[in-house]
């Protein structure tokens, strides 16, 4: 009886020793191939979603096709606004100027340029009176035109400066849009004069010896 008793006890044991090891806890594992992403034994992956309200909405002023406006698009493309945005370039701000034209306007600390927003609206303007005295025969000879399908305008042509500089915008012109640019981003000169046309910029003044009145 005791023997019985003892078998039974013993083939008890062995089934639940079986069953049990089918639940030990799984080693660390890795997620894909997404660098970084894996979790050890202990650990626990929490994220929190916000919850987006579909009723809201931005307001952002409506400047049209202003000069205002044109500062608006031309800033939001460079930088997104942001006035001490430094690029992989080294383009700086919130128009994203490189040394070589900051210094062409009158600029030479650039931490000073970072750092004062007044300052770099003001050179923000310099530069285009100074391009639009370089491209004082280029816009009217060419405003109005389509070239390579894209229509001519002087707000384009001040726009597609400020990327590539007035002396690429005059080849492009010249050569009938086949002598294009891209920056080190892809952005090509072409898409500029398309995106930034038909802006008023009557208000900025031709000067080929613009530069900024530091304070």
């Amino acid at each position: 009886m005791i023997k019985k008793q003892w078998m039974y006890f013993l083939g008890l044991a062995l089934i639940i020793s079986i069953v049990s090891s089918g639940f030990k806890p799984n080693k660390a594992k890795q997620f894909g191939k997404i660098e970084g992403f894996h979790l050890a034994e202990d650990e626990i992956l929490n994220y929190t979603v916000a919850a987006v309200n579909e009723s809201a909405k931005i307001s952002v002023p409506f400047t049209g096709k202003s000069y205002i406006g044109f500062k608006q698009a031309i800033a939001i493309k460079e930088s997104q606004g942001l006035y001490k945005l430094v690029n992989p370039y080294g383009y700086m701000g919130k128009y994203q100027f490189g040394k070589v034209t900051l210094r062409a306007i009158g600029i030479t600390d650039t931490q000073e340029f970072l750092n004062n927003p007044q300052l770099q609206e003001r050179a923000f303007k310099a530069l285009l009176a100074k391009n639009k005295w370089e491209l004082r025969k280029e816009i009217p000879k060419y405003e109005g035109k389509v070239i390579n399908g894209i229509k001519i305008t002087e707000s384009g042509l001040l726009a597609a400066a400020h990327l590539a500089g007035a002396g690429s915008v005059k080849k492009f012109l010249k050569s009938n849009g086949t002598r294009g640019f891209k920056d080190g981003f892809g952005t090509s000169l072409k898409s500029y004069i398309k995106k930034f046309g038909g802006y008023d910029t009557s208000n900025i003044v031709a000067n080929r010896s613009a530069k900024v009145k530091l304070d």
